[in-house]
């Protein structure tokens, strides 16, 4: 008869969606490392600002083609499979961009990073939603929308410091990222699978834009958010730093990557925000927040003052982040069992074609018309799509 005592030595605890979650803003920090380091690419190989939002939108055909692709064969194979060919991604990605010597490593690197943001962005949220506790689903959405802000917002910040106070600027945030990813392998091989396999296995094909016919009434307008919201986080990530450098005289990394950081942390509060709020309100009020963070980003590039951007940034991420949380609850809420990673990647698509689009636009129009009225065409822009946006959340809400 076993006693009680080694019974508890045998027993081992499984880490749960907190672990899950951990796992999850590792991946996605190593998709924004680069951001602060865009200007000190530029002096050792040569491009222009276009160049720069090229790479970014490289990143973003990667998440997309991943999403498209494989969005839904964690729904079949299991999110901890999946997890494991993310990371393996995301370290590839690092080891391109250890071995940069031109623009073509870059590019590699940056797919690599995009397939591994893709993969994450379905599997991660799906994974963490399901190994919580019934009574903490709540808490899950937050934790994994949280993982997800906070790991872009987190890539910018330690890169920044690390290449502005640290040795071997464009090597060494991307060693430390290789060995966060060497921990968060380790906890994925513990976090338990929650997806039971059929047998036979169902064939792995490319879902395309998939939306299960239940949550199309919920998912349009939730994209629509998405999308808004993204466009906003794109600008700060791929083009913020040259606004710093060029229009507000700002050349300090660390600054550079803390300003992005305060995007994605506002965002995270915001999220935090939308628990209070409520979903349905939470949709049309952070997108009017969000016009108010344009606002404020417009009249920074006016008036060229660090302070008004910094302001900006905050209203902007905490709009985007009530807006995309709220979004992302409905969705995944609403979608079934057996499609729920299609569903949410079908979401992600649409927001990081936001993400993607608006950001390559500026860049042509910064090369033609200067960085400033770049930025001043897109917040002008990004504001009307954003009230138009809105307008109709808040009607729909009220009806």
């Amino acid at each position: 008869m076993t006693s009680r005592g080694t019974e508890f030595r045998g027993w081992v605890p499984r880490p749960g969606y907190r672990a899950a979650a951990g796992v999850f803003a590792v991946g996605m920090m190593g998709t924004t490392l680069p951001t602060p380091l865009y200007e000190l690419y530029r002096r050792q190989i040569g491009f222009s600002e276009l160049i720069v939002t090229v790479v970014f939108a490289v990143y973003a055909v990667g998440v997309i083609a991943a999403l498209l692709v494989a969005g839904d064969f964690s729904d079949v194979l299991g999110r901890r499979p999946m997890l494991f060919c993310a990371l393996g991604l995301s370290a590839l990605s690092g080891v391109c961009f250890l071995c940069e010597g031109g623009l073509p490593l870059l590019y590699v690197g940056r797919v690599l990073s995009g397939f591994s943001a893709g993969l994450f962005s379905g599997t991660g949220t799906a994974a963490v939603l399901e190994l919580a506790p019934a009574d903490r689903r709540a808490s899950a959405a937050f934790a994994a929308t949280a993982a997800n802000m906070g790991g872009l917002g987190l890539g910018p910040l330690v890169s920044g410091l690390l290449a502005e106070y640290g040795p071997w600027p464009l090597k060494l945030p991307f060693l430390v990222h290789l060995v966060l990813l060497g921990l968060a392998v380790a906890v994925t091989c513990l976090l338990p699978e929650t997806v039971r396999r059929s047998s036979p296995r169902r064939p792995l094909r490319p879902q395309g834009m998939r939306v299960a016919p239940e949550v199309r009434g919920v998912f349009a307008p939730c994209a629509l958010a998405a999308f808004a919201g993204f466009s906003l986080l794109g600008l700060f990530t791929a083009v913020a730093p040259d606004f710093l450098a060029r229009v507000l005289g700002e050349h300090n990394l660390a600054v550079v990557g803390a300003v992005v950081f305060s995007v994605f942390c506002a965002s995270t509060g915001g999220q935090l925000l939308m628990g209070r709020v409520g979903v349905r309100r939470a949709l049309p009020l952070g997108s009017l927040v969000l016009v108010v963070g344009l606002f404020f980003v417009g009249a920074s590039l006016l008036l060229g003052l660090l302070p008004v951007l910094l302001v900006g940034a905050v209203a902007g991420g905490v709009g985007q982040g009530m807006a995309f949380r709220a979004g992302l609850t409905e969705v995944g809420s609403a979608a079934p069992d057996a499609h729920r990673g299609a569903t949410i990647s079908a979401f992600f698509v649409v927001a990081y074609v936001g993400i993607s689009l608006p950001v390559v636009g500026v860049g042509a129009l910064a090369v033609a018309l200067g960085v400033r009225e770049a930025g001043l065409v897109f917040t002008g822009c990004a504001i009307l799509v954003v009230s138009a946006v809105g307008t109709s959340l808040w009607r729909r809400h009220h009806a």
